[in-house]
This record gives C-alpha cells, structure tokens and sequence, in this order.
C-alpha cells in the first residue's frame, strides 16, 4: 500500500509504503500515518487543498487498484469565551441556511448552478453553509472545499416525532444509526465540514426522553468522527408551549438557536440569559431571520396577511441582531433564513418562500446588500428603490441606502439633498480623560441603513460613499423610460462539452438609454443554435406557475435568466431572444472539449 500526498501543483509532500498480505476474497484494515511539513492551511481566505493518493500494488509492483481523495489541513476550536477559532483564528460566522433545490432545475442541480450560487453568496461575505435539513450532495461540498466555505452538516429533519405524515420518523429506529455512521464517514474528509447537525427543530427538544435520543446519536458522531463538534438547531427555547430542556441542551458540544429572538424578552436580550446561567456553554445561531422581501417590489405599508413589513422597516429586525452577533465574540456565528428562495413551503399562489436575500434564479434582492455592507470590507454603496414612480411627483418617497462606508452624500437630478453618516460598532475617544476628537464628527442614525425622504420628481438619484472624506464608491439609479430592447450578459463565455455544465444568460428590459425598465413583464421567447439545450428558465417571480421547461416566460421587474446546458459536442452555440415590440438580442458562448460525463444531471 503505497500512501503520498500531493499539495496543489501536484508535487509529492509526503510517503509512506506499507506491505501487507492479503487472501482473496478478503478484507483487512491498514492504518498509517504521514507528516506534511509547513503545511498550506485550509481558510475561507485561502482554501488550499492537498490529495492523498491512494494506490495498491501487487507482489510485482504493478498497481491494481488506487483513488485520490482530496482533502485540507486545517485546525478547529469552539470556546466558551471566544466563539469559534480557525486556525487560532477567530473566525465569526456569516452563514445562510441553503435548501437542496436550485430553483428553476428542482432537486437534480448541475454543479455549474450551485457553483454560481455559491460564488455569489460569497460575494455577498458569506463565510458559512448550513444545509438545510438533509446531507448535501457529495459536489456541494467539493464545491465548498473549492470555494472556501465552512459548513454545518445536517443529517435529519425528523427523529420519531413526525412533522409530516410520511416523513423520515417512519424509518428512524430502523435507518437512523446506520444512516448517521455512513453520512459522517462519507463527509468527514471535507475541510469545509466544521461542525455537524444532528436535527433541525426536533420534536424531542421539549419531550420526555428526548435526551435520551440525543445522546445516542452524539456518541454515534464523537465515535465516527472525534474531531467536530455536534449541535441540533432548537427553536422550542423557552417556549410556553413546552421550552427546550436543560438537559438536553448540555448533551450539545456547541448549543444552536434557531430564532434566537424569538421568546419573550430574548427579542431584546437574545442568548445572554443561557450565557450568564452556563458560562461553559459554547452558542451559535444555527436559523435567524432575514431581510425578507420579493426583488422589486416595494410597499409603503405591511401586508397583515403575510406579516411582512414595509421596505423601509424589513431589515430592522435583521439589523438588531447582527449587532448582538458582532459585538459577543462567545456567540460563533449565525445562520441566516435563507441564503436562496427555494421551492415550496409557501402560501398560494406563491410556490415558494421568498425569504432569500438572492430569489429563485439568483438574481439578488435589496436584502443582500444589507449583508454585504455588514461582512466585507470593499467600499460599496446601494440604493433603493428603483425610481419609477408615476402619479407620485411630488410626493415624499423614502430613499434607504446600504453602505460599509463611513457617509453617504445623495443627490437627485445634481441636486444635493444631505450627507448621513453611521458607524458601527462606535468607537471611543483615545487619550486622557479630557480628550475628544477635533472637529466630532457624529453619526445622524444608530440604525445600520441610511434614509432620506425625497419628494419624487422623474431623474437620477445618485449616492457617493466616502471613507475619510474620500470618494470611494458610487451608487445610481435613473428613472427608465419606455422598453425598447432586450439586453443579454452570460456568466461564463465557455462552457464544457460532455460534462453537462451550464451557463446562466441573464436577460434585461431596458429603455433606449439601456435602464432596466423595473415594472416590465414582457414575455420573452428564447431559441438556442449550436451544441447545447435549454435546460430551464426562470424570472423570481413567486406567483409565477409557468413550466421552467417552456422556451418563454415573462421578465419579472425587468429581469428573465435562462440556464443553457451543453451536449456532448463541442462548437459554438447563440442564444436568442426575442419579444413582440422590442429589439432581439443575441450573445455567444462557446462549448469547448471536456473530460466525459459528470455526476450531476
């Protein structure tokens, strides 16, 4: 048995040889160890990865058998006091819980559409997966591997205590133990698993014997795998109807929370009650709430049959939170509801929740940058809503800006309509007792959004972000006009042959300027030349019930995006689009040899 392992350039780093003996018919266990001096470690920042290659040769030394099973280095702490550690590293968690489905495709996802997600996602500052509430598929998580994204793994829904009539608390005493060993020996080499879920919002939480059940399966875990910790997210703390128990809880290496916020004067408080009665437990926000909307609709006042608040009072929730996350180093992170819409769990006509800050084709909504202020460090600066407002001249609009910048300036039409400013977290005076900063500059909100009212008249709202009084990011948008024509951009130019990849065309309505028209809804038919299918098109809208196979949908807000899928030839391939009024657009994408099938539909 020959073990190397092999570092990102394919050089060899380490080797061992171990002879053994072998009868036909027979199996036998080979344990080695090898040592990887200064190695490269494993980080969302730098997501270096090793192979061991495995390879079996016979008494000749000709090789038989062999596989490359790639892996990372890296070192994981969960403390009490400092959260989670990466590498000696405090690392918060910026997480987002992600259903299995990718929208418009269902559940069997191509791995070039969750690769987009996932990029995307990591553009917002997302450092963090939670895969809600079922094993992910095996190239989900090379992708997180890849890509530098850390991840809870969840292996149940259910234990026996049902939600649903037919789900997985009919095969539990049977499957349960079985399931559990053969998920975390197929997961536990991924370097971006740092942590797994032993259930979301089990029933057991608050039942008699519940503990019991926990206990079972956690000493399943420590046994398969000694090196993560384990933890269930519990939305039952502390509820009249039957609060998450005690013991339960302290069976949890690291405790989760789902709606931290939830119960009673946690909506102010959120965990630091459980910390102050058990300083050695170790917390996370496993399921919070997001920025909830639909992408590109806007409303003055709450709908009351949806709860959902106005555009200009839905991230208050989501703000509050994020200052209690970021400012106690003993809360590791949290996960918030959802990264993507995600089909289902819905009230008709909508077909599926919209409570992702990207909606079902990963178009982003005004939620995602919220987040993003918060979790990056590049200057940026966004604006809502879209400035299209007929009848309405005059009136007072309200205008929400999200920034990481230290002030934002807006102007309408050239004209200058005030500086805001917000810091987060405020800081201190330095020096002696006596010492302030000259001139003091205050913030004009404590809230983590900026907002104007401005009476609406047609034009160009512009907002310039600055750090020390230096412009270093801008934000427009323009009052658009009539449609015109159809605008095309593709995410990937090429494309691979015989391996099912997918490129994702996004579709604009612009004005003859080039503005995205917001209110347009055209119906919009797509044909495909050359070596490639369509494989689905879809536009974010909820209430649309169109098949994601017909070659035409209408634009929701302006925006269609059809997913082009490759055969097995290569060439080059135009996708087309056109609709009745507006100028056709076309774009290329070229379909170059690939290395066979893949997996993935």
């Amino acid at each position: 048995l020959v073990l190397a392992i092999l570092d990102t350039a394919g050089g060899e780093v380490a080797r061992v040889e171990a002879p053994f003996t072998l009868a036909a018919g027979a199996a036998t266990e080979v344990t080695q160890s090898l040592t990887v001096d200064a190695p490269a470690f494993w980080s969302p920042a730098t997501p270096v990865l090793y192979t061991l290659r495995t390879t079996v040769l016979d008494a000749t030394g000709r090789a038989v058998d062999g596989t490359d099973t790639p892996f990372g280095i890296r070192e994981i702490v969960y403390d009490a006091d400092r959260g989670f550690l990466l590498n000696g590293d405090r690392v918060k968690m910026l997480g987002v819980n992600l259903h299995h489905d990718g929208g418009p495709v269902g559940a069997a996802v191509p791995e070039a559409v969750w690769e987009r997600r996932l990029i995307l996602l990591k553009q917002m500052g997302v450092n963090a997966i939670r895969t809600a509430h079922n094993p992910p598929a095996p190239e989900f998580l090379d992708l997180c591997d890849r890509l530098g994204l850390l991840v809870m793994d969840e292996a149940f829904d259910e234990w026996t205590h049902g939600k649903v009539e037919y789900g997985y608390h009919r095969y539990f005493a049977e499957w349960a133990d079985r399931d559990l060993v053969d998920f975390i020996r197929r997961d536990r080499n991924h370097p971006s698993v740092v942590l797994w879920s032993l259930g979301n919002e089990i029933g057991e939480q608050h039942a008699a014997g519940g503990d019991t059940v926990l206990r079972a399966l956690r000493d399943i875990a420590h046994r398969e795998d000694p090196t993560r910790p384990v933890t269930t997210g519990n939305d039952h703390i502390y509820a009249d109807d039957g609060a998450t128990t005690v013991e339960f809880m302290q069976l949890l290496d690291v405790v989760g929370y789902n709606y931290v916020d939830r119960w009673h004067e946690r909506r102010e408080l959120y965990a630091t009650a459980d910390r102050h009665a058990h300083p050695d437990w170790k917390f996370i926000g496993t399921e919070s709430g997001s920025v909830w909307g639909t992408r590109g609709e806007y409303s003055l006042g709450s709908d009351p049959e949806r709860v959902q608040p106005s555009y200009t009072a839905g991230m208050i929730r989501a703000e509050q939170l994020w200052r209690f996350v970021a400012l106690n180093d003993w809360f590791a992170g949290d996960f918030m509801w959802t990264g993507i819409d995600y089909l289902g769990e819905a009230f008709w006509p909508r077909k599926n929740s919209t409570s992702g800050v990207l909606d079902l084709v990963g178009f982003p909504d005004d939620g995602y940058f919220f987040y993003q202020s918060r979790w990056t460090e590049a200057p940026m600066v966004h604006l809502l809503p879209h400035w299209n407002w007929p009848g309405r001249e005059d009136q007072l609009v309200p205008v929400l800006a999200y920034t990481n910048c230290d002030a934002v300036e807006l102007s309408l039409n050239g004209r200058f309509l005030g500086e805001k400013r917000l810091e987060f977290p405020r800081q201190g005076t330095s020096g002696g007792w006596n010492s302030y900063e000259r001139p003091q500059v205050f913030p004009t909100t404590a809230d983590l959004h900026l907002s104007w009212d401005v009476p609406y008249e047609p034009g160009l709202l512009r907002a310039v972000g600055k750090r020390g009084g230096e412009v270093v990011a801008i934000a427009e948008v323009r009052t658009a006009g009539p449609a015109a024509s159809l605008r095309l951009s593709v995410d990937r130019a090429g494309i691979r042959a015989g391996e099912r990849d997918v490129a994702h065309v996004r579709v604009e309505i612009v004005d003859a300027a080039g503005v995205v028209v917001p209110g347009a809804n055209d119906l919009v038919r797509f044909t495909v030349d050359g070596p490639a299918r369509l494989l689905a098109v879809g536009n974010g809208d909820p209430t649309d019930h169109s098949s994601y196979q017909d070659p035409e949908r209408h634009a929701f807000h302006g925006l269609l995006l059809a997913m082009i899928q490759s055969t097995d030839e290569a060439g080059t391939v135009t996708v087309t689009a056109h609709a009745e009024g507006l100028a056709p657009a076309s774009i290329a994408i070229t379909v170059v040899p690939g290395e066979g099938a893949t997996r993935l539909p």
